[in-house]
């Protein structure tokens, strides 16, 4: 009976870890596609025909990390409510190294898009819209602000990037599990009979 309870009950307790989870490998996800486009796009000369829509796409999921990123930090506090109201967290070195990655992530994932909102609004106004829907400008249009955005996004992009990697290190075996459980789904949803290629 007690077990049946306790079974019951697990999928509600985890549920908002649960959300954060699947907003994280979303956020993954959509930083994977900004982390290979930026860099192509940036090489590609400006007669390229499709280089204005790939900074359009680009910019895009920039602003809908940023409102995933809201709806993450909500779905995290709800887990720190749960978790933390029943005991504190152990403060060992561990837990602060921790903490320490995770707050800077956090701050990159602000600081990375609000340095391109930079580079944009100042290059023009009206530059940035979110799969066609102008957002109001964040900055002035502002020449001299320029080269100042271009290099922030880029220097905090490979920053955010480098912190990333640090953090799959630290995460190894969660990575391993979660690439071992993707590989396990593709296997199952390959038809019988079709070979591999």
């Amino acid at each position: 009976m007690n077990q049946a309870l306790t079974t019951a009950r697990r999928p509600r307790l985890t549920s908002a870890f649960q959300r954060l989870m699947s907003v994280h490998w979303w956020m993954a996800g959509l930083y994977l596609l900004l982390f290979i486009g930026g860099p192509f796009m940036a090489r590609l000369s400006r007669e390229v025909s499709l280089r204005g829509s790939l900074y359009d796409v680009h910019k895009s999921i920039g602003l809908l990390t940023i409102a995933l990123l809201l709806w993450r930090i909500v779905v995290l506090l709800q887990v720190w409510w749960k978790k933390y109201t029943r005991h504190l967290p152990g403060l060992s070195p561990k837990w602060w190294r921790n903490m320490l990655l995770h707050v800077l992530l956090y701050g990159f994932m602000v600081a990375v898009p609000l340095a391109g909102l930079l580079l944009s609004n100042s290059f023009k106004a009206g530059n940035v819209a979110f799969f066609g829907l102008v957002i109001p400008d964040l900055f002035p249009e502002n020449k001299a602000m320029v080269d100042v955005g271009r290099s922030l996004h880029f220097w905090l992009s490979y920053t955010f990037l480098s912190f990333i990697v640090l953090h799959t290190i630290a995460q190894w075996r969660v990575a391993q599990a979660n690439l071992r459980r993707l590989g396990d789904t593709i296997k199952r949803l390959r038809p019988s009979g079709v070979a591999p290629s």
